[in-house]
């Protein structure tokens, strides 16, 4: 009956708790402290970025169910961004600008990530890890850290994957949590 006080449907609900597992999930400290991935709002960006690009992968294969979980994560996701741009204070005027980037940002390290995940291995992957999380553009160098990040990653897919229908869309599940394991002897 008092439903309509909160405004939020229960798939909103969903994806609103889903988005704050891929949030948790990217603030691990051994991200940062293990594997050298920048603790600034960039750093964190791509942590979340990667994460909820894992989950959306997930969705896409449930169909239309999927296609409105998805959507609402992704409202969400840019919600976020306004609301920590504005209390980063970032000038009002600016912060569609900025959040419109951030979101095209995303979308272009989907398209990236998407196609890395489909080839075998951990290093397409790492380079793009290395591109865009540890800020490398010519994605050279040491990939130990991309590696083990990337790893995690195909972990979190390869869970997701196994995951039956009703548990992803109803939300009834825990992300993969990160672990010094995953680093692979990486310190």
């Amino acid at each position: 009956m008092f439903a309509w006080l909160t405004g939020r449907s229960a798939p909103q609900s969903t994806a609103e708790e889903l988005y704050g597992r891929v949030v948790a999930e990217a603030r691990q400290p051994w991200f940062y402290a293990g594997l050298g991935v920048p603790d600034t709002p960039e750093g964190r960006y791509e942590l979340v970025a990667l994460h909820l690009f894992l989950l959306l992968e997930r969705l896409r294969s449930e169909a239309q169910a999927g296609e409105k979980l998805s959507q609402m994560l992704l409202e969400t996701f840019v919600t976020d961004m306004d609301d920590c741009m504005r209390e980063m204070g970032v000038g009002d005027l600016t912060v569609p600008k900025r959040v419109k980037r951030a979101a095209a940002g995303f979308y272009e390290r989907a398209g990236i990530y998407r196609a890395a995940l489909a080839e075998p291995g951990l290093e397409p992957l790492a380079k793009a890890l290395t591109r865009f999380v540890f800020n490398a553009p010519d994605a050279a160098g040491d990939l130990t850290a991309a590696e083990a990040l990337a790893a995690h990653a195909r972990n979190i897919a390869n869970t997701l994957a196994q995951l039956p229908a009703n548990e992803l869309l109803g939300g009834r599940f825990k992300l993969t949590p990160a672990s010094p394991a995953d680093i692979r002897g990486v310190t």
